[in-house]
């Protein structure tokens, strides 16, 4: 199949008509600078900073692709996905920061029909929302990967209930902590308060029942999340 984009516009349905597209990330000068690369070749038809702005702002549109950050307040990309499980028309790109397996997995395992990081560049971009818009799947390279290890893997372990329990951020900060990174550390790499990272750590610890981040290191390990 040719590809129907190109550094002129991304084109859906064949009619020279731009995608129309949601942008979901919790960080506003970055959907600023996403809309400044690529607003004036796909049509940006509403922006969300969290999930329940996200479902509605989706639900209100009905975009044919939604770019959607898997970190995100209120339960993450994942949870956007589960609520607009029902929305058939609508396609989903992650756009994340985040190049971890079980994010990838994860977002593609709730729907989405693509995942790519912000380290792509804005023609990048633009052909990749073209391709979704079109029913392809899109991935950055080294992502593809881990989809397909996944996907053709036999032994697939079934779903962890505990870890199901915490949202996409918690498991980021859980990741961090077991690798043996301060607050301090942490919330600077997630660009976040260190209150933040404390109120984090504190809803793991909680929803997993332990009582402190050496207990914590050793069930992540145990689970290879390390």
């Amino acid at each position: 199949m040719p590809d129907s984009t190109g550094p002129e516009g991304a084109g859906g349905g064949g009619d020279g008509a731009l995608v129309r597209v949601v942008l979901v990330d919790d960080h506003r000068m970055f959907r600023t600078g996403v809309r400044a690369e690529i607003g004036d070749r796909v049509d940006v038809v509403g922006e969300a900073d969290d999930v329940a702005s996200a479902v509605a702002v989706v639900r209100a549109e009905l975009p044919e692709v939604v770019l959607l950050d898997v970190h995100l307040p209120g339960g993450g990309g994942v949870e956007v996905l589960k609520q607009c499980a029902d929305l058939k028309q609508v396609r989903f790109l992650a756009l994340s920061v985040s190049d971890a397996a079980d994010d990838v997995i994860g977002v593609i395992r709730g729907g989405a029909r693509g995942y790519v990081t912000k380290s792509i560049t804005g023609d990048e971009l633009v052909r990749a929302v073209g391709r979704v818009a079109d029913g392809d799947a899109v991935f950055s390279p080294r992502l593809a990967g881990f989809v397909l290890d996944a996907f053709a893997a036999t032994d697939v372990p079934p779903i962890d209930e505990d870890l199901d329990r915490l949202t996409q951020r918690e498991r980021e900060v859980l990741r961090l902590i077991a690798r043996g990174y301060a607050y301090k550390e942490i919330a600077r790499r997630l660009v976040i308060s260190i209150k933040t990272v404390e109120t984090h750590v504190s809803a793991v610890l909680r929803k997993l029942q332990l009582s402190n981040r050496h207990e914590l290191t050793r069930w992540a390990t145990d689970r290879r999340l390390v």
